[in-house]
């Protein structure tokens, strides 16, 4: 199986030595997403909804410029600063899934993230 280095420029640019994703086969790997706009290169301004929402979005977009969808995700590391934001995050993630289709999920709180954001999220994506 080869390795593909997947870059689309409607998801932010990595800020570091490490891709977008990395597809191989059927499966798609994504790296921690913070909430950057890709226009403009910068943090969204405001809460954990926000940025959630933002992290998402970001995450959608890599998938689809494979072919991928968020249905299409099978598992998903998160990372928030703080545990007592978890039912926020929940809210606006649970947004992004239909009913029934959640992909397994590890959330855990960390005493700093890039940027100093209120929220990363990596994921793995499979396509049948």
């Amino acid at each position: 199986m080869s390795k593909k280095i997947v870059f689309t420029e409607n998801a932010p640019r990595p800020i570091g030595p490490y891709s977008q994703a990395v597809r191989v086969g059927n499966f798609l790997f994504g790296s921690g997403q913070i909430p950057i706009n890709p226009k403009t290169g910068e943090v969204v301004k405001g809460d954990i909804k926000v940025q959630t929402r933002q992290v998402m979005e970001n995450i959608r977009r890599i998938l689809e410029a494979e072919g991928f969808s968020i249905d299409d995700l099978v598992m998903v590391f998160v990372f928030l600063k703080d545990l007592r934001l978890y039912s926020d995050f929940n809210e606006v993630y649970a947004e992004f899934f239909k009913e029934g289709s959640y992909p397994a999920r590890v959330t855990v709180e960390v005493s700093r993230l890039p940027k100093d954001v209120l929220i990363e999220v990596g994921f793995i994506a499979f396509k049948g």
